[in-house]
């Protein structure tokens, strides 16, 4: 049998860094945004700090956690994986805008 490993699901916004360097939340055409769901895969890399931190999808998309959740192992095909953490941070002014978000889905 396969060793099993803390799953993790994280609710993230794409981010991108603007011309001073800062992270802003990628928006789309009209000016919106949308909320996605990623796990931590058997490869993935990193630790998990916490909040605001940004993560590198399979296809090199930068992600700014917004929550992060566990999951069963069991249950962790109903999530993308992601490929790995990184040591970035977005400011709190932009996580506050993504948190707000999840408040008004629920």
């Amino acid at each position: 049998m396969k060793a099993k490993y803390e799953v993790n699901q994280y609710v993230g916004v794409p981010v991108a860094a603007n011309a001073a360097g800062k992270y802003e939340i990628k928006r789309e055409p009209d000016g919106d945004f949308k909320l996605h769901s990623w796990r931590t895969g058997r490869h993935s890399k990193g630790k998990y700090r916490g909040v605001g931190q940004i993560f590198l999808t399979e296809n090199k998309l930068k992600v700014a956690v917004v929550a992060a959740y566990p999951i069963p192992y069991k249950e962790r095909h109903a999530y993308t994986p992601m490929a790995r953490l990184t040591s970035e941070f977005v400011d709190d002014d932009v996580l506050q805008v993504a948190q707000q978000r999840i408040e008004a889905q629920k």
